[in-house]
């Protein structure tokens, strides 16, 4: 789709973006597909190290759970080998921990884990590779005290991971 086109010529200029459409327009799936052919590209031409590499936040776990389940299919298709996990309230701590340790190239979360995550002591290790951040569902985030903490995790990565990319997703709003 042209917006997924779009999505992708302004991630490889390197320049964040927000996309703003109608649900059920392939938002989501525009919002990985840069991280998706960095990771095609770096399997011919390997230049970074392996960690978490996308950072997926929702403002619901139930749809992080989604979006990995959706995730995958592609990922196969393109025969990546990348892990995808989520981190909610409700993850084990021995997988939390697992992370931490060894940290998948994408993770979906909330704003609340990036929060635990950022005063963790190993924050400059968990995201110091971290070169995308997909916001999803913005319209619903971002007049709340939920949209602050996570403009603050925001700014927080930026410090961490400098040259970090964002991509915000939101469904199509109404002029007022």
């Amino acid at each position: 789709r042209a917006h997924q086109l779009a999505l992708l010529a302004q991630a490889t200029a390197r320049r964040s973006t927000l996309l703003i459409a109608p649900t059920g327009a392939g938002k989501t799936l525009a919002g990985f597909l840069p991280s998706l052919v960095v990771a095609h590209t770096a399997r011919e031409r390997p230049t970074r190290g392996a960690g978490l590499r996308t950072l997926y936040i929702s403002p619901l776990k139930a749809l992080a759970v989604d979006v990995a389940r959706n995730l995958l299919m592609p990922i196969a298709e393109m025969s990546l080998e990348i892990r995808v996990e989520t981190r909610t309230g409700d993850t084990p701590q021995s997988k939390r921990q697992r992370q931490r340790l060894t940290p998948p190239e994408i993770l979906l979360t909330t704003p609340e884990q990036v929060a635990l995550l950022l005063a963790s002591p190993d924050a400059g290790f968990l995201f110091g590779d971290l070169d995308t951040i997909i916001l999803d569902e913005l319209h619903a985030l971002a007049p709340s005290k939920r949209g602050d903490l996570l403009a603050l995790d925001v700014a927080r990565l930026r410090t961490v991971a400098p040259a970090l990319m964002t991509v915000g997703l939101s469904a199509t709003v109404a002029h007022s």
